[in-house]
């Protein structure tokens, strides 16, 4: 049998602890919704008491929803030791379990509060006979218990002797402030584990020191029977043990532990909590990142076209993900391949290697390439076969300002001559043309008329995303249309006018 770890996760409470955030009643109600019954997690703490009017709107209609849907004792509330008054408080808005914040150094105790142990002891007690009378579930939090296995371990091991004695349900150890490393805390919990092997112990990790899921690893090796995490490593400073992390970690490294937490949900999870918060996943971060599932460099996806040499047991199918293959300055035939692949396209060995190339150089001008923009760039590259360049835009200058009316100076090179022209226009791309006109009219030629204008971008794609304009052009009883590709607008307009200069 394995041994099961209670997931506890407190987004709603410490992780809204991160500067800036504030979920409304409504985001709460449905963060708590899919935290229980999609992720799976075995309890959520979801608010402080007596925090606000609008904090207690918000657990009301938590605990209303998870009373329907039973629930209700997997919702708990951060309480203090106020001579009854979160008791009050929880009662009125329904609430089931209480997390008593109490102090865990004698430090905190003696500093903040003023008080000895065993007056602090005494309140602790009332407190927890109240809640036991009007039916609450006690766990009691120890405030900065990591500093006080440091400091006062003494009074550490007699507060625990003390609420081994009260009618509660879990003891929440808590790292308030990041300090401990991986060694101290299995030190730390092998040894209260071992004290007081009866106890239902909880860690609360805090990562300021990037140490949190390290630090939650060796927790559950030392015997902690639960975690408190965060989606996305919300909470106060650097954050809280990340759910995604952790999770993966211990279902890949601890055989003989289970959590409930649904892996395929956590992505999901992870983004509506990313929207509702404001708070932006980094491109880096481990399960929930942008990047984390993607290749970038050519001999990663030549290695996974080979046995799937560059995989690990971080699947992305795992998390609701799938694996993607940058597009850009370092990709190689096997990245595009692979995402040719995707969009159900082929390419023969040459048209490969130059759309290849195409996309090389569009990295090294840090252009973004995804892949909706490959059927754009090899019809560009397919488009630039047809024709021998024997017209060429060798450069030019476009002006656009306000009161003023846009200019275009063009030097094009024909036939190995380079002619110059200006002109105005009613736009930058109208003043282009009327500068090319122009040139060709002292060759004694005349352009083709053009008789439409199409610009598109990839579907999904951004701002910065290549764009292809297609103009479709009229000459004598002939029309014929041309692209042009690039992240600016103009710039493809003036890309599809030389490949018509070069198809007439």
């Amino acid at each position: 049998m394995k041994r099961k770890i209670e997931i506890m996760d407190t987004t709603l409470r410490d992780g809204e602890q991160t500067s800036g955030v504030s979920f409304s009643i409504s985001e709460k109600l449905t963060i708590a919704q899919l935290l229980l019954e999609e992720l799976h997690v075995d309890r959520v703490e979801i608010a402080s008491a007596r925090v606000s009017e609008g904090e207690f709107e918000a657990v009301k209609a938590i605990s209303s929803w998870a009373q329907a849907s039973g629930h209700l004792n997997a919702i708990e509330i951060l309480t203090f030791v106020d001579k009854g008054v979160s008791i009050d408080w929880m009662l009125k808005a329904g609430v089931k379990v209480q997390n008593l914040l109490t102090k865990g150094s004698l430090n905190h105790l003696t500093h903040q509060l003023k008080k000895t142990p065993e007056q602090h002891f005494s309140e602790i007690a009332t407190i927890i006979a109240s809640a036991d009378k009007e039916g609450i579930e006690t766990n009691v939090y120890l405030e900065d218990w990591s500093n006080g296995m440091k400091n006062s371990p003494e009074y550490v091991h007699q507060y625990l002797a003390f609420l081994c004695e009260q009618p509660i349900k879990r003891i929440l150890l808590p790292d308030t402030l990041g300090v401990l490393t991986p060694a101290q805390t299995f030190q730390y919990i092998s040894e209260l584990k071992a004290k007081y092997p009866d106890q239902h112990i909880d860690f609360h990790a805090h990562n300021d020191y990037d140490l949190g899921t390290a630090n939650v690893l060796e927790a559950v090796k030392a015997g902690a029977n639960g975690l408190h995490l965060t989606v996305n490593g919300m909470g106060e400073r650097a954050g809280n043990a990340p759910m995604a992390s952790v999770v993966a970690v211990i279902n890949d490294f601890l055989p003989d532990v289970e959590v409930a937490v649904k892996e395929a949900a956590i992505y999901k999870v992870s983004k509506l909590v990313e929207t509702f918060s404001g708070v932006r996943i980094p491109a880096n971060k481990p399960i929930v990142g942008e990047n984390v599932f993607t290749q970038t460099a050519g001999i990663h996806a030549d290695g996974d076209n080979k046995n799937n040499l560059y995989f690990n047991d971080l699947l992305p199918e795992r998390f609701g993900r799938k694996r993607q293959y940058a597009l850009g300055k370092t990709s190689g035939k096997a990245n595009i391949e692979k995402n040719l692949q995707e969009l159900g396209l082929k390419l023969n060995n040459e048209d490969l290697k130059k759309v290849t190339q195409r996309v090389i150089e569009l990295g090294d001008r840090k252009e973004t390439v995804t892949k909706d923009d490959l059927p754009y760039i090899i019809s560009d590259v397919l488009d630039s076969n047809l024709y021998e360049e024997k017209v060429k835009v060798e450069s030019y200058v476009l002006t656009h300002a306000k009161g003023l009316r846009p200019s275009a100076t063009i030097a094009v090179c024909m036939n190995g001559k380079i002619m110059e022209e200006h002109a105005q226009g009613d736009g930058q791309f109208d003043a282009f043309m009327k500068a090319l006109a122009k040139v060709y009219q002292k060759k004694n030629l005349r352009l083709p008329k053009l008789i439409d204008y199409n610009v598109r971008i990839a579907p999904g794609s951004s701002s910065d995303a290549l764009c292809e304009t297609v103009i479709t052009w009229e000459v004598g009883n002939r029309t014929f249309a041309t692209r042009g590709l690039d992240s600016d607008q103009t710039v493809c307009a003036i890309k599809a006018t030389q490949k018509m200069l070069n198809i007439i």
